[in-house]
């Protein structure tokens, strides 16, 4: 089927009691059994729930994956990939991830005595010097938040075959409907699901997605077992909204498109990054791996004190953490997203104070370029 008809349709049937064409939200904590050891697939919420089963197939389906496992946040559903190592294995990181992923990684796992290398893996050549004899796991971001830089995902999927090495792609920036990193041989996708997949801020989730059976029959235990589980109330928002996530992407790109174009010719602009713009460094590969290029535009003032002005003068951006909302969002890296990465590191690889990110919604683009504008002067 095409995109938009399994997005539609994927993962879901009417109801089998009313005929109902939503699938409906199963708001249970246990099932009941008709004996010891007989009932009917369903035993207790955390580990079944029929809501949250439509939605990961929903979401298998638009990743070309065998099975999904939803999470209660993307953190979480990143979390649960550190149950397919151990303590004493080694991470290969590409170099500037979401700084959750940092977080999370360097400041909570290295505590169970799992050692993570951060690479610039647009250069397959480094991620292939860090790989050690205990290395068990390459994770990848792929834009890359928020300096969109961009990593071969055929080259990965090779580099971590030839050394048995699990390859996980985060794929949150681009969402299934502009790249499946699975087709590209890679092993596991992950989405923070609260951001384009929902596209409505109005939940916090995650997925992961993969073609493995070992894999998944790994995650899955993880996922009853820790219990980080989304409510079914959530997993039906995120069902509904996938509905329409053909026609939001293609909105999102094209004003995207639009503002980074009259950004790279705004005087008061340093520098634009859109993977859509052929200056882009990696505007090819770009094109040759993803079948859209998103909705968020990184760009660079002259310094910190014209970010604080940008931000209080706009009006129809809003000042807020995430992304991938309908509405359109402006962040500063440096002191929300990234404030836990250490200067040093953000530095190198060019997360400055006068960077400014934005989520580029839905609304006119008339609109959105005036609000730009405006505040720029």
């Amino acid at each position: 089927m095409g995109f938009s008809t399994d997005a539609i349709h994927a993962g879901q049937q009417p109801d089998l009691t009313t005929g109902a064409v939503i699938t409906p939200v199963y708001l249970t904590s246990t099932y009941a059994q008709e004996e010891l050891g007989v009932h009917k697939g369903y035993e207790y919420g955390r580990t079944h729930n029929l809501t949250r089963s439509s939605l990961e197939k929903n979401i298998a389906v638009l990743e070309k994956g065998r099975a999904g496992i939803a999470f209660s946040s993307g953190i979480a559903a990143i979390h649960s990939l550190m149950g397919l190592v151990k303590s004493g294995d080694h991470v290969i990181v590409t170099d500037s991830v979401y700084g959750g992923t940092y977080r999370l990684f360097e400041m909570i796992m290295t505590q169970y005595g799992i050692e993570f290398s951060w690479v610039d893996t647009r250069d397959i050549k480094n991620l292939e010097k860090a790989i050690k004899s205990n290395t068990k796991l390459v994770y990848t971001e792929t834009p890359t938040n928020p300096m969109l830089t961009i990593t071969d995902l055929s080259e990965v999927a090779s580099v971590c075959k030839k050394n048995n090495l699990i390859s996980v792609v985060d794929n949150t920036f681009m969402s299934p409907y502009f790249q499946n990193p699975l087709n590209f041989g890679i092993d596991i996708v992950v989405h923070s699901s609260t951001k384009y997949l929902n596209g409505h801020s109005d939940i916090i989730g995650g997925i992961v997605v993969t073609n493995n059976e070992q894999i998944d029959r790994k995650l899955r235990y993880t996922q009853n077992s820790l219990g980080a589980v989304p409510s079914p109330f959530d997993c039906w928002l995120t069902l509904r909204s996938t509905k329409t996530l053909a026609v939001r992407m293609e909105r999102h790109e094209f004003n995207a498109k639009k503002i980074a174009s009259f950004l790279e010719q705004h005087r008061a602009v340093k520098s634009v990054i859109y993977p859509g713009l052929s200056s882009h460094p990696q505007h090819e590969l770009a094109k040759k791996q993803m079948r859209g290029f998103g909705g968020i535009v990184s760009f660079k003032v002259e310094n910190f004190e014209l970010v604080k002005s940008f931000m209080k003068k706009v009006k129809v951006f809003t000042l807020a953490e995430s992304l991938g909302g309908v509405e359109s969002l402006v962040c500063h890296p440096v002191t929300m997203t990234h404030e836990s990465v250490p200067k040093e590191k953000r530095e190198s690889f060019g997360l400055t104070d006068n960077l400014i990110r934005l989520s580029v919604g839905l609304e006119d683009i008339e609109d959105l370029i005036e609000d730009i504008n405006s505040a720029l002067k």
